[in-house]
């Protein structure tokens, strides 16, 4: 009975999110969520409820999701066409629909609109959306998915779990990216929820999250920055970690946590504290860290607390950190094949440093080709060294074991790696020098570190046809270069169908007359 009262408390709530199927349109308008007004690139279900985060779409586990992207924008300063990527989920069956321009599709065209079409499988948890197309998310195009599970192992460490218990954490910024110089920019504000105050700037509302006392709370915690992790925290209250991005894990206190861009936790938080407001804290590495005047901050507030009014909590308790290495997968806890360093069927190494066009990985750039590497897949380019990106490329058999290292300490370090198409197993975070193949954590995105003794290692099985790209999560380093084509089994990805509607998004793109992409 428990657990039927709580899904169905969950799913009543979550009615309010969009999904799974649905229209997303796309479209310009200007927003000022931190006091400073610009134009923004936004994602809502219809022209009229375009935002920023974009709504939550959700779905139960096994669904599948229709979703009809509608590029309806018209700023000429930003980027007018568009693709949108379903972070965390798999694609098996469907690498047509997983996003990245240049790499599964041609961009959408303005006007046009394109059906993703795709399965949750047995995949429940946290996710995110999010435009694979240059720096376009920086603009705003970002928002959170939830695939609830009725038989989640974990339902009974909480009591409430529904769209208003999603909490993104967001770098934003005062200039559009096409506007930028090539460099990396700071950060003007951290937006929680969508709400955040800049330096020096208004003293705008920050975001409320309203809760009742002494309940347990289920907050899915998504990082949709273009840049910073975020040191996160809740004055007066511990978390209990459940899931990380997208993989229940063993039940892990703390009382903080850094999240990198791309990455989600689920944490459990008991309202056991007295009635009041409370600081909710998500301090930046890189932009400006600190909480002076509620920067990067959010309120957790009780009901019966005192309304439109700042907390004065301090930031305790604040001595069990999050580490990486200490969540421990639910089930399916260790890695694939022999656990041993280097003993994988395939073992790369990729050395990320900085050349005369930005990034490289094992001394190539990589830029987003004019043919996506599906599309020369397709055409009856399979072998590696013939595809573009130069260099870019790898080719990975199927059903084989593969293990990644990476190095740390390189420029612009920590990178947030993240691998389209599957999660992986951390053998080796940041920080540590021993492999753990027993119960390594399983997530798709890693921080590989910023010390030059890091070398963070991954495993993963190759049992999902298609060309997945590997990349920073910071949008910026991506756009400079800071990524790699995985090409997995190719010869039965050459032989796959892909919808007519995909067949048609190139010839589309390529017809646009100059300047309006």
């Amino acid at each position: 009975m428990f657990k039927l009262a709580v899904y169905t408390q969950l799913v009543a709530v979550a009615l309010a999110a969009i999904g799974p199927s649905t229209n997303l349109q796309i479209g310009n308008k200007n927003i000022s969520p931190d006091g400073f007004d610009r134009s923004a690139v936004l994602a809502g279900a219809d022209a009229d409820t375009l935002d920023f985060p974009g709504p939550v779409i959700h779905a139960s586990k096994g669904d599948t999701f229709n979703i009809n992207v509608v590029d309806a924008l018209t700023d000429a300063s930003m980027l007018r066409t568009t693709s949108i990527h379903w972070h965390g989920f798999f694609q098996s069956g469907s690498a047509w629909a997983d996003g990245p321009a240049g790499v599964t599709q041609c961009p959408i065209a303005p006007g046009n609109s394109f059906l993703y079409e795709f399965s949750a499988a047995d995949q429940a948890g946290t996710f995110w959306y999010h435009s694979h197309h240059v720096s376009q998310y920086c603009d705003g195009l970002r928002g959170a998915m939830v695939v609830y599970d009725p038989e989640d192992p974990h339902l009974s460490l909480y009591d409430v779990d529904n769209e208003e218990t999603v909490i993104t954490l967001a770098d934003w910024y005062h200039t559009p990216g096409p506007q930028l110089d090539g460099t990396v920019p700071p950060p003007d504000s951290t937006l929680i929820n969508g709400k955040g105050r800049s330096d020096g700037g208004p003293t705008v509302p920050l975001a409320v999250i309203a809760v009742r006392p002494n309940k347990r709370y289920r907050f899915r915690l998504v990082n949709i920055a273009c840049n910073p992790a975020y040191t996160f925290s809740i004055d007066g209250h511990t978390m209990t970690v459940i899931e990380a991005d997208g993989i229940s894990t063993e039940a892990l206190e703390v009382d903080s946590l850094q999240i990198f861009a791309g990455q989600r936790y689920s944490i459990v938080v008991e309202t056991n504290q007295a009635v009041d407001n409370y600081w909710v804290r998500a301090d930046p590495n890189r932009g400006t860290s600190g909480f002076a005047g509620g920067l990067n901050s959010a309120i957790l507030q009780y009901e019966g607390a005192p309304i439109n009014t700042d907390p004065t909590s301090t930031q305790s308790p604040n001595s069990n950190p999050l580490l990486e290495q200490n969540l421990h997968p639910l089930t399916n806890a260790a890695a694939p094949g022999t656990p041993t360093e280097g003993a994988a069927d395939v073992n790369l190494n990729l050395a990320i440093a900085i050349g005369a066009n930005g990034f490289t990985v094992n001394g190539a750039h990589f830029s987003e080709p004019n043919v996506p590497v599906l599309l020369q897949i397709l055409s009856g380019t399979t072998a590696a060294q013939d595809l573009l990106p130069a260099g870019s490329v790898y080719n990975l058999p199927l059903n084989s074991v593969i293990e990644i290292s990476m190095p740390g300490g390189s420029p612009g370090s920590p990178h947030p790696i993240h691998l389209h198409g599957h999660a992986f197993s951390v053998v080796r975070s940041a920080g540590v020098a021993t492999p753990n193949y027993v119960n390594p954590v399983q997530r798709d995105v890693v921080s590989i570190g910023a010390a030059t003794t890091d070398n963070v290692t991954i495993r993963f099985r190759t049992d999902n046809a298609g060309p997945w790209i590997m990349h920073c999560h910071i949008d910026w380093h991506l756009v400079l270069g800071l990524s790699v084509v995985f090409a997995e089994d190719a010869p039965s990805v050459a032989s796959s169908d892909q919808p007519t509607a995909w067949d048609a998004l190139c010839p589309a793109y390529d017809a646009l007359p100059a300047g309006t992409r």
